[in-house]
C-alpha cells in the first residue's frame, strides 16, 4: 500500500460520489457518502464477511485497454436492484435475506452496472480526463475474501477507493472501487483542479 497523488485521489473520490449521486437518482433514494479512504494498490482487492457483487468496469485511454471493478456488498447491490425495480421496502427487506438471485433481479443488477460505468466516465470528464472510455462489463457475485475476477497484470498498480456508503436508511457498508494503473496515467496530462 502507499499513498496516492492528488489526482488520483480526485478520481476515486469523484468517481465514488458520482456513483452514488447517480445511483441514488435512479432508484430514487439517497445514497448517502459518509466517508472515502484512497490509496495505491498492486493487487486486486477482496471483500469481506460476505458475498459481493462485482460491477466489472472497462476503462479505454489512447487504444489501451484496461479494467476495475466496483464491489458491493450483495444485500446492499440488492437493495439498489429492488429500488429500481421499484419493489415495495417489505419486498426490498425480504429480497435483502436472499443468496440467489432471480432474473428480474439479475437484470436490475445488469441495469444497475451500466450506470456504474456512465457514471464512472461522467467523473473522469468532469476532471478533464475526456479521451477515457468506460463501460461496463457486467457484474458477478464473489465469495467473501476473495478478489473479483478482471485482467490486472501482477504489480500493476491500482487506485483503491473505500467508501462507507448508506443507501437510504438501511445500515452503512463499505463499498470498494478499484481503478486501473491506465486511469492514474490519464491524469498527467489532466488540469489541476
Amino acid at each position: 500500500m502507499t499513498t496516492c497523488n492528488q489526482l488520483e485521489m480526485r478520481q476515486a473520490e469523484e468517481s465514488i460520489r458520482r456513483i452514488a449521486e447517480t445511483l441514488g437518482m435512479i432508484i430514487d433514494k439517497p445514497i448517502g457518502v459518509e466517508s472515502i479512504q484512497v490509496e495505491s494498490v498492486e493487487q486486486r482487492v477482496a471483500g469481506s464477511n460476505s458475498i459481493h457483487i462485482s460491477f466489472k468496469l472497462a476503462f479505454q485511454y489512447q487504444g489501451k485497454l484496461a479494467h476495475g471493478a466496483l464491489l458491493i456488498p450483495l444485500a446492499d447491490a440488492i437493495t439498489i436492484g429492488c429500488y429500481l425495480m421499484m419493489m415495495p421496502e417489505e419486498s426490498v427487506k425480504s429480497q435483502r435475506a436472499q443468496s440467489t438471485l432471480g432474473a428480474g433481479l439479475k437484470d436490475a443488477l445488469m441495469e444497475v452496472g451500466n450506470f456504474v460505468g456512465g457514471a464512472s466516465a461522467a467523473a473522469l470528464r468532469g476532471l478533464g480526463l475526456d479521451g477515457i472510455h468506460v463501460r461496463s462489463e457486467g457484474c458477478q457475485g464473489v465469495e467473501a475474501n476473495l478478489v473479483p475476477a478482471f485482467v490486472h497484470p501482477d504489480k500493476s498498480p491500482l487506485v483503491l477507493g473505500r467508501a462507507r456508503l448508506r443507501v437510504d436508511s438501511w445500515p452503512a457498508f463499505e463499498a470498494i472501487l478499484m481503478l486501473p494503473a491506465l486511469v492514474s496515467e490519464a491524469s498527467t496530462s489532466a488540469p489541476a483542479a
